[in-house]
């Protein structure tokens, strides 16, 4: 589900940054209190999750793989707002630093995994749970579906946006510039997947997570369930923890997926719309791609999508430092400085909004009813 540089034309790049902007702008003032405060760990936990659940690639129908993404757990824990900023710092850092995404389709990839991704999980988690005890099974069913059904919303944004390139950005004969399958291909492709394989996965993951959560440690559940019957006393539990120390066992948890990362490497394929220019000309790969797509790829690849592709190189492009021989390795410690670059970036956003805070102190202007009659 990530698409790469050179799928999206510019002006739908432009157009998915502009779209994400306000909601980055609201999700940064919304959690600004949590950056003052020791749920600053969580926020990266949770960050680090789902960059490290996204790197488990799973078979799917066609030869291609897919993954789930960690949206739907992020989301009951942190809340739409924070969930749509840590998953939104785990795709840079993907981007960044693993060439997993592309830099000119942040902004869209973003806008399906992180935003609509949380936002769909958070309304249907809260209309499905409803009232009941945050340690109800109600719960557990309502977190599955509202993973299931997020992760499979994004897909279907990322589909739209492949499917629209062909009938907007093409040349004076109406050869595709960018992505060349249009709309009546893209969805199926991404949602047969999807609904399938990669959203069963999210769906054990949200709720199996949430399962866990109601017998270990439920005062993490209370943002999403302000309604519950329960609430009060998790709310207390809640004021009382914080830090790293009271997060050991997610800890543990997430240094256990780090170690079984290569498992990720067993899925065989490509994520379907994220396949490279060369793969195009390639005889192997344009089976692949059709038999995926279910309708034969141009005889090469588009004029913008591979001019586009090679903007950014990645310097640990493919989950794969070029300094260590063993792919497993060098997989487990893709995972570990990927986690260890989220841990920093959320550091240095607390740090920033620390500066941002002291700063309106400081100003009369910027206190609440300044300039007011």
């Amino acid at each position: 589900m990530h698409i790469p540089d050179g799928y999206l034309s510019p002006e739908t790049c432009a157009t998915m940054y502009v779209a994400a902007a306000p909601f980055w702008y609201t999700a940064l003032r919304r959690v600004q209190r949590l950056l003052h405060t020791k749920l600053v760990p969580l926020l990266a936990v949770f960050s680090a999750f789902s960059f490290v659940i996204m790197m488990f690639n799973l078979p799917l129908p066609g030869g291609t793989t897919g993954h789930a993404v960690g949206m739907g757990i992020a989301t009951i824990v942190l809340g739409p707002w924070g969930s749509m900023l840590a998953v939104s710092v785990a795709l840079l850092i993907q981007a960044l630093f693993f060439g997993d995404g592309g830099v000119t389709a942040f902004g869209a990839n973003c806008f399906n995994m992180a935003i609509v991704g949380s936002l769909v999980t958070y309304w249907t988690y809260r209309a499905i749970a409803g009232r009941t005890a945050i340690t109800a099974p109600r719960r557990v069913i309502a977190a599955a579906i509202a993973g299931y059904a997020a992760i499979n919303v994004a897909a279907l944004c990322a589909a739209i946006e492949f499917g629209i390139q062909p009938a907007l950005f093409h040349d004076a004969s109406g050869v595709p510039l960018y992505a060349p399958y249009p709309l009546s291909v893209t969805i199926p492709a991404m949602l047969f997947g999807h609904l399938t394989i990669a959203g069963i996965a999210e769906l054990v993951i949200t709720g199996g997570v949430v399962a866990y959560l109601q017998r270990s440690d439920p005062a993490l559940l209370k943002l999403t369930a302000p309604g519950a019957a329960d609430s009060e006393a998790a709310e207390q539990a809640a004021t009382k923890r914080g830090g790293w120390r009271t997060l050991r066992p997610l800890l543990i948890g997430l240094a256990f997926l780090m170690v079984l990362s290569p498992l990720g490497l067993l899925a065989a394929g490509t994520a379907w719309g994220e396949w490279g220019a060369g793969d195009f000309t390639d005889p192997a790969m344009r089976q692949q791609i059709e038999t995926a797509s279910g309708q034969a790829p141009p005889a090469q690849a588009p004029q913008g999508l591979e001019r586009l592709s090679t903007l950014w190189n990645a310097p640990l492009s493919g989950y794969a430092p070029s300094f260590i021989s063993s792919a497993e390795l060098g997989y487990i410690l893709s995972a570990v400085v990927g986690t260890g670059l989220i841990i920093l970036a959320f550091f240095l956003i607390s740090w920033l909004a620390r500066i941002l805070r002291r700063g309106n102190e400081h100003d009369p202007a910027a206190r609440p009813g300044a300039g007011a009659a």
